[in-house]
Formats: C-alpha cells, structure tokens, sequence
C-alpha cells in the first residue's frame, strides 16, 4: 500500500519561498500599518531600515534610497507613524517585511509630543539661552542667506533688501524639505561660518535662515538637532525666518532673532536707506542748531562777565598810589644808606694815616724776611741731604759694579758675541777673544797664535767729589 506523502508536491527552497512570496503579495497588496517606530538604521547605501511594533508583534520594514530623499518627516525612534505600502518577503532569510513606500505620524499629537520632548533636551543644555544672543549688526555690508535658490522666498528677500538699502547677498542653496533639508541647512550655516575675512568669497556680516510656510511635517527639518546646534554655535548672527508668523520650529529658538516671516527677515536686516539719510540730515541740523545754541548762550554769558569787571583804571588805582607812596620812601631811604656808608668810609679813612701805613708796611717787609730766611735754610738742608744720598748711592754702584773688581787686577774675557766667558771650557782652539782691563780691553786669539793688542778707548774719568772707598784685600772676583 502507498504512503499519502508519496502524493505531495515536492518543491526546492526557492520555489517554495518565491510561492510564499507571490501569496503574500497578492493577498494583501497594498496596506497602511499603524504602528511605533523600534529600531532604525542607515546604511551606506541610502536604504532606511526599521521595524514597526506595538505591544504584542513586530513588523520589518523598508524604505528605499529614492523614497527615503521624498519623507515629509524623518524616521526617529519612539515616533508613532502611519505606514503605508505592501508586504513581501525576503526569501534570503526566511522573513517577512513591508516596503514602505510613505510615511506620516499618526496624529499631530504624536509628533508635536517628540518636538516637546526635542526642545526640552535642547534647552537643558543651554542651547536656548538668552545669554547666547548676539546683537545684529546695525548696517551689514554682506548678508548670507540659506534657502532654496528657486521660489519664492529668496526673491522676497532680495526685493525687500533692494527697496529698503541694496548691498551684497550671498545664497547657500539647500533643500528646505524632505529628509537631507536638516543636515543641508546646518552645513549652509557652517560653511559660511567658516569663510574667512580676506577670502576670495566674503564673510557675510549676518545670515538669513529662511522657508516659506508649511505644515508640521514640512518644517520638520528645522527641527532636526543638527540644525538647532549649528545655529547656536554661529559666531555670525542670525536671523530665523521659517514658516509664517503662527509657525515655530527649534532653531527659532536658537537663533539671536526670530522674524515672521522671510519678507519681516529682510527688514530686520536692514534699515531704509531714505529713512537713514533722513535721520543723519536731522541729525546734523540738530547739532548745528545747538552749536549756534551754545555759542549765542556762551556770548550772552562773556558779555555779561565782561560788563561786571571793573574799568581797567580802577583795577590800577590802588598799586599806582602804593607804587608813589613807595617811591617817595625809596628816595629818602638812598639818602640816608650813603650818609651811613659815608660815615663808615671817613671813620676807616681816618684810621688809615702814614705813619700806620708806615708801620704796617715795615711789619709785613720783617716777617717776609723771616720767611725769607726759612726758606733758605730749608732749601739747602734739602740740598745737602740729596747730595748725600746721591753719593753714597754712587759709591755703592761702584762697589757693586765689575769695574771695581777690574781695579783690583783682575781681567774680564769675553767671546765674540761680547758675552762673558766664565770658564775655560767655554774656550774654543783658535776663537776670537777679548780682554777687558782696568785701563783698556785687547783682542785675542785662544791657542798657539800670538796675541795682538788693539786700542781701547780711555777709561772716564772718575768724579772729582767722590771719594774711592778702600776695597777689602779678600775680596775675590765676580766673574
């Protein structure tokens, strides 16, 4: 008898997955899924994968690279969405999934509920505070601005700057929609952040962030994190003017100023040029007013001053009597100082007669005598005493000096280089030699050969006032 699994179909592992797949398809087709968005992740690729959960099950699902760029809102996790597309399989490993093909939340509240919880995290970091505002410049000369190029916004922007004060504006083109609106817009900020003074594109002096209006899920790139810290950090100020006036996102609240709208942006920006000009020309006929002002007070004042000093003859009157009452008294008091050092004068003159003078005069020529005299003496003591020292030096230089000893009879040899020859050793057969007397000196040949005497000019003749000290018969020679 036949076994009933003889009769089933028998099929490979991809048959029977691709079948599964074909089943599901075609059962189910096209469906929207309700659900709270789990695990989320981001290949290299561009695909979006996540799964849908709620209490009791979990979905797969996919969003691809070319759907992923038309989101009104960015997958996050926690966010409760409604998905709308078609379930499949991935016969690769066995799995169902769904393909997702758009996204929304599912209410307002659920999304408005995860922009609160955002700008809560925000704000506890400081990212919010009023201490980070910057003040804007009153007259830029360069404003940037980060917005799409086409629509309707940046004309705007650039008819309102015309009308009001024309002046250079720089466009950061971005997307201000869909899922890489949040990170074109942070980088938009950076980049003109990062140009430099002198650079062949100029720093913008103030940075527009701007976007027309739009629902929550429009704005949503504005509310990304990237962008809130980005407009935090700028060190240019920047001006938030997204949505219309009853539209808030996060980076509002980042931002030094927020504008209602991309048209109120531009006339925060800058101020009318008439207006201005009109403002300096009140300006300056105020102040020329005042000046005229101040110098017609300042005369009124100088001439009152003027009319309250006294005549300049008043002013004279008293130094002039105090100068005659003065003089009058200079005069007597001449008088009376000559008749004083007149007295003085007659009184020593008197006591200067002849025979004073006489006197005096022999008194000084006496005692200059004596001086005289003292000095006399004085000088010749000084010059006997030199004398004596000078010839008890000579004497000792003659007693020291190798003449002396030549005195005694003894002879001094020397080479032929003058140098004294102390030993016979030092003598060479047949060396020319010379001989110093008392008297002379010869010259000599050493050896056998005959001695030959020259002439040697005369011995000086001692000084008459020295007297020759005896030399001791034992003294021996120097040489």
């Amino acid at each position: 008898m036949a076994d009933a699994s003889d009769n089933i179909a028998e099929f490979s592992v991809s048959d029977l997955s691709y079948a599964i797949k074909r089943t599901m398809e075609d059962r189910f087709g096209y469906v929207r899924v309700r659900g709270e968005l789990g695990r989320i992740s981001r290949p290299g690729s561009g695909h979006i994968y996540l799964d849908l959960k709620d209490d009791r099950a979990v979905l797969a699902g996919v969003i691809w690279r070319r759907v992923a760029g038309k989101l009104k809102i960015q997958p996050e996790q926690g966010l409760e969405v409604i998905a709308t597309g078609k379930i499949t399989t991935f016969p690769g490993q066995s799995k169902y999934q769904m393909v997702i093909d758009s996204l929304e939340p599912a209410g307002i509240g659920a999304l408005m509920a995860l922009l609160e919880e955002r700008k809560k995290k925000l704000q506890a970091e400081g990212l919010f505070d009023p201490e980070r505002k910057q003040l804007l410049p009153t007259l830029p000369k360069i404003i940037g601005v980060v917005t799409s190029p086409s629509g309707a916004v940046i004309r705007d922007i650039l008819h309102r700057v015309a009308d009001r004060f024309p002046l250079h504006i720089l466009v950061w083109p971005v997307r201000v929609q869909g899922e890489s609106c949040g990170t074109e817009v942070a980088n938009g900020i950076r980049g003109f952040n990062a140009l430099t003074e002198n650079g062949p594109v100029p720093r913008p002096d103030l940075l527009i962030v701007a976007r027309g209006g739009g629902s929550v899920e429009d704005l949503w790139g504005f509310n990304d994190e990237a962008v809130v810290r980005a407009a935090a950090e700028s060190d240019i100020p920047l001006i938030s003017a997204v949505g219309h006036e009853t539209d808030w996102t996060l980076i509002d609240h980042a931002a030094d100023v927020r504008a209602p709208t991309p048209t109120g942006a531009a006339e925060i920006a800058v101020p009318v040029k008439s207006e201005l000009m009109a403002t300096v020309d009140d300006l300056a006929r105020r102040n020329q007013t005042g000046l005229v002002r101040l110098l017609q007070s300042r005369k009124v004042e100088l001439r009152a001053a003027s009319a309250a000093l006294p005549r300049p003859g008043d002013l004279l009157a008293l130094p002039r009597q105090r100068f005659d009452s003065v003089s009058d008294k200079l005069a007597y008091a001449l008088r009376a100082n000559t008749q004083t050092h007149r007295a003085r004068l007659q009184t020593a003159a008197g006591r200067l007669s002849a025979s004073s003078l006489a006197h005096t005069t022999r008194m000084a020529r006496e005692r200059l005598g004596v001086l005289n005299d003292r000095i006399d003496r004085a000088f010749t003591q000084s010059t006997e005493r030199s004398r004596s020292q000078l010839d008890n030096l000579h004497q000792l230089l003659k007693t020291l000096s190798y003449e002396g000893v030549l005195d005694r009879g003894f002879a001094l040899v020397r080479d032929e280089n003058d140098n004294p020859i102390r030993t016979a050793k030092q003598i060479d057969p047949d060396q020319s030699l010379s001989i110093q007397f008392a008297d002379g000196r010869i010259n000599a040949v050493s050896g056998d050969r005959k001695i030959a005497a020259s002439a040697v000019k005369e011995k000086p003749a001692k000084p008459a006032s020295v007297k020759k000290t005896p030399t001791p018969k034992d003294q021996g020679s120097l040489f």
